[in-house]
Formats: structure tokens, sequence, C-alpha cells
């Protein structure tokens, strides 16, 4: 296949549609890899932890394809692979948490968030931008607050996960600690609770079926519920900048049109 092409981070603030080598079925050394497949890209989102990346809080290398919550088709599978044939479509999942008001006490935000003044557990998913959204906010967001203020909310012998972008290294932090993902927290709070701290990765295998069944069933208009606006690949430097400023809208890129032609 030619004309493969992505949205490629260049540097802070800048973003751009370029074409991209084709994925081989090997690994960096030239190896065969027989456990895996390549996709098509029939859509994939703009999401925050995208967003993160091309403002620069993040160590996100130049030359990175963005763009990980997609859905796609089978077109190539190595030999390995046994529950999946060509022409499937299958789903990576992401998850992410808003903000509220800076008006009000975090503390309290969160809690109205999650719609009880303390709850059984509590997820900082991508950072969760404490000082706001947009380019402006963004370079006063404060990790170490956000978590605090979970410690806060979630109620005694509680569970915090902590799988957000923030706690490995935030080049973007304005104080040299946070920097190297040092962050002030405060554990007297979490040990005086008896929390449970968990880190790494969002478990999106264990609730991802429940909700896909919820979306099919018609049970959540997921596409209302976050604001979906599709867009083309060409688009997509246009959907950073407007995400980058604050609209509250969920891009999808379509980059093969197949949403526009059914």
């Amino acid at each position: 296949m030619t004309g493969n092409r992505g949205v490629v981070y260049l540097g802070p603030g800048k973003v751009e549609v370029q074409k991209i080598d084709y994925p081989k079925m090997q690994d960096p050394r030239g190896k065969k890899i027989e456990h895996g497949v390549i996709l098509k890209v029939v859509s994939t989102n703009i999401c925050g932890s995208d967003q993160h990346m091309v403002r620069g809080r993040t160590t996100a290398q130049v030359g990175l394809v963005l763009g990980h919550e997609i859905t796609g088709e089978v077109i190539e599978k190595g030999s390995d692979v046994e529950n999946l044939k060509i022409g499937d479509l299958v789903k990576a999942v992401g998850f992410e948490i808003a903000y509220l008001s800076l008006d009000t006490p975090l503390h309290e935000q969160i809690a109205a968030l999650l719609g009880e003044p303390e709850v059984d557990c509590a997820v900082d998913a991508v950072g969760f931008e404490a000082r706001g959204h947009g380019h402006s906010g963004a370079q006063h967001e404060a990790p170490a607050t956000v978590l605090n203020s979970l410690m806060q909310v979630t109620r005694v012998a509680g569970k915090i996960g902590i799988p957000g972008l923030y706690v490995t290294e935030d080049p973007g932090a304005v104080d040299a600690a946070a920097k190297i993902g040092a962050l002030s927290i405060r554990f007297g709070l979490g040990w005086a609770k008896s929390h449970s701290f968990h880190t790494g990765q969002t478990p999106v295998m264990k609730y991802n079926r429940a909700l896909m069944q919820a979306i099919m069933w018609d049970r959540i208009n997921i596409a209302e519920v976050v604001g979906v606006q599709v867009i083309s690949l060409d688009d997509a430097p246009r959907g950073y900048g407007e995400f980058d400023a604050g609209v509250p809208k969920k891009f999808v890129i379509d980059p093969h049109k197949t949403f526009s032609a059914a």
C-alpha cells in the first residue's frame, strides 16, 4: 500500500499530517513478528494524552505519530494470532476524566463530578488538568493538587488509581521536582485514611465489554455525552488547535471518509 499518512508531533504546539512508513511485521532488529497484527485505521480520536504531548508536557520525542484511541481493521496478521482474522474490527480503548471550574476548591469539584461528598475509589486518569483547560491553563496544571484532593474525597480504606502522565516526567512543570516526576503528595493523609494506591495503565479490559454493550444497546449515547465532532485527517491539526484552546468537543478523525460515506 502507498500513501500512508499520520499526524506527526513536531514540537510543543506543532503537529502536521505527513507521509509515514508502512508498518512491517518485524521488530526493530528485523526479526519477523508472528504474534501481532497490522491495522488499517478506521477512526481515531484526539485524546487528552495526545494533547499533553503536543503541549510539551511529556517526554514525547519529535517525530512521534499521534493517535492511540483507534478502531482498526485487521489487514495482516502473524501466524501465532488465533482469535482474530483478516477483516475483523478491533478497538484500542483509552480513558479520560475531565475537570470542572476554577472557582471551587478542587476536592469539592471532584466530589461533585463523582456525585458524592466521599467515594470508595478515585482515579487520576491523564493528569487531570487541575488548573483548567486550554493552552494558558495548561501552563499551570498541578497534578499534586489533584492527587491530594483525591485523598480528601476518598473514604477511609478506599483506593486511588494513578495511571496519569505527570507522575513520570513533566518537562513543562513549573517546579524542578515535578519535572522529574517528584510530586508533593500528602502521604500522611493517605496513611491516616488507610488508602491503597495503584499505578500503571488504566485497566480498561475490566470494563470495556460492559461499556461496549451499553453503547450498542443504546443505553448510552456516547457521541452526545463526549461532544463528538467527526473531522478528516487533513483537519487534524485544526482539531488539535481547537482542543488546546478549550472547545468542549471530542474530535474523531475519519481518515478514509468511512462515516461520511455511511
